[in-house]
């Protein structure tokens, strides 16, 4: 029996042989693809995985592993941008995704930047590099009266206020406040990989938070849905 990934590869290989015909090879109408990337971080990255945008959620298709194939086959990044837009619109059915994630040109932004780059190697140049990164606090946010607040980031990309924190040892709560529709939780486990606490997932406003026992040392606060920690939303705390 093929695997899950052959039998998506499979699938948007010929999604991609039948549109080919209907779409041709030419440019899209669009070439805002630093917006697209932008869009692409903040609403899809949580799910797919796409190297050029450091994104690695595992909810959804791998891009680059569904388009790579239909790339070397010969395919023009006009003809990926449109089966884009279309599974955009239609999601196919059981997919946790809803239609009309992004719409009008926000969507071709997208579709656009997701058939230049998924299934290519190398990276992303010029203002491509830095477009959908988030700015993410260096200082490190202190407990205050045992509780530590680590708000995820507002925009739904994959990250937390600040990459550090600082609290004393005893009785510590942790909250993270989610204002994004992309769901997150917070979880921190000790040196040894042992989960000391963790919340529930959140979004829309809603708050993930814990109360655990915590020890002089060094802790990784985390967010355990599945992709999201391996992209980046994940930072240490110190306790003295």
């Amino acid at each position: 029996m093929r695997s899950g990934r052959h039998r998506i590869v499979a699938l948007v290989c010929g999604v991609l042989l039948l549109a080919a015909g209907a779409l041709g090879c030419g440019r899209s109408g669009s070439d805002d693809r630093v917006k697209g990337k932008e869009l692409f971080v903040s609403k899809c990255g949580s799910c797919h995985t796409l190297a050029r945008a450091d994104s690695k959620g595992v909810q959804g298709p791998n891009l680059d592993a569904a388009f790579g194939p239909a790339r070397l086959a010969g395919l023009g990044e006009a003809t990926v941008s449109g089966v884009v837009r279309d599974q955009i619109a239609h999601p196919r059915g059981g997919s946790i995704m809803k239609p009309g994630l992004v719409k009008g040109k926000d969507a071709r932004a997208v579709a656009d930047y997701i058939g230049a780059v998924a299934g290519q190697r190398g990276k992303d140049q010029g203002l491509l590099a830095t477009a959908g990164a988030p700015e993410v606090s260096n200082k490190p946010i202190l407990a205050k009266s045992g509780v530590l607040m680590m708000p995820a980031d507002p925009q739904g990309n994959l990250v937390y206020a600040s990459k550090r924190a600082m609290a004393e040892g005893g009785s510590l709560k942790v909250e993270s406040k989610n204002e994004s529709s992309v769901g997150h939780d917070i979880a921190l486990k000790d040196a040894s990989g042992k989960e000391v606490g963790g919340g529930k997932v959140v979004q829309g406003g809603g708050v993930s938070e814990f109360t655990a026992q915590v020890k002089p040392g060094k802790y990784e606060f985390l967010c355990t849905v599945p992709g999201h920690a391996d992209s980046g939303m994940k930072g240490t705390l110190t306790v003295k």
